[in-house]
């Protein structure tokens, strides 16, 4: 059984003092939820603050990149080690990555070892653009990203990795996929993938999230669906009142 995981990204938004505010907001509000595992991921500035304000409590914290690399001259960049000092998870290849700073399988396939190695959760991202989706060239390039990034990496491994499907045409557009649509996706494109590259116990191991544009009233929608396994929030993770609905949305319908 695949426990549901809701995470919030905060994205290139809150300063220290803002982001502590947040982070004790949903302490409060989400102390006592055990059968949704819950992270926020700030940006690489707010990690130590958030880290202490959330400290012994059930919410996780992640950070939102990291070179694949311990150490060396990659000016702007956190290597493996500090992220493991604040976080317990890391986003790696989120769409916004890969459009704006030159991610690639590749890189992400770096990344995604490097997290292994140092015990870091990763939650690795795939997803397609409009252009894509409207070609019908979904399958085929999410299943292309699913391969790049496990390249390599062994099923004892691959367990422990976290999935983030996000069509990146439903990125803070407004427009989600239906949770029908996101479903079978994640089946035939990353389930399937999975085990043509393991074999069933290790696709039917590993989460996937849904990502894009996911809010309070579509919630419930989505993590009734049989393959998908929680969210990667955006934009709804802001601000305590919507992650909250969010999460307490999931449950209700979790217990249905």
């Amino acid at each position: 059984m695949r426990k549901p995981f809701i995470a919030g990204n905060w994205k290139m938004n809150k300063t220290v003092a803002e982001g502590v505010a947040l982070a004790a907001g949903l302490r409060e509000t989400l102390t006592g939820v055990v059968d949704i595992e819950l992270a926020v991921c700030p940006t690489a500035t707010v990690l130590s603050a958030v880290r202490d304000v959330l400290d012994g409590s059930n919410i996780g914290v992640g950070a939102q990149n990291m070179h694949w690399k311990a150490s060396g001259a990659f000016t702007g960049e956190i290597s493996p080690p500090m992220v493991k000092e604040l976080a317990q998870y890391v986003i790696i290849g989120h769409s916004e990555r890969r459009q704006f700073f030159g991610e690639t399988d590749e890189t992400v396939n770096c990344k995604l070892e490097a997290a292994l190695t140092y015990g870091i959760t990763p939650i690795v991202c795939i997803g397609e653009s409009l252009e894509q989706n409207k070609a019908g060239e979904t399958v085929a390039f999410v299943g292309r990203q699913i391969r790049g990034a496990f390249a390599g990496v062994s099923a004892a491994d691959a367990v422990k990795v976290v999935l983030a499907y996000e069509p990146i045409w439903a990125i803070g557009s407004g427009l989600t996929a239906t949770p029908e649509d996101a479903d079978r996706i994640i089946r035939v494109a990353i389930r399937d993938v999975l085990v043509e590259l393991y074999d069933v116990a290790v696709a039917e191991a590993i989460r996937v999230q849904y990502g894009g544009s996911v809010n309070a009233e579509n919630m419930a929608t989505f993590i009734v669906m049989p393959n998908i396994d929680g969210a990667l929030v955006g934009g709804a993770s802001l601000k305590v009142d919507s992650f909250t609905a969010i999460v307490k949305n999931a449950l209700a319908a979790l217990r249905v």
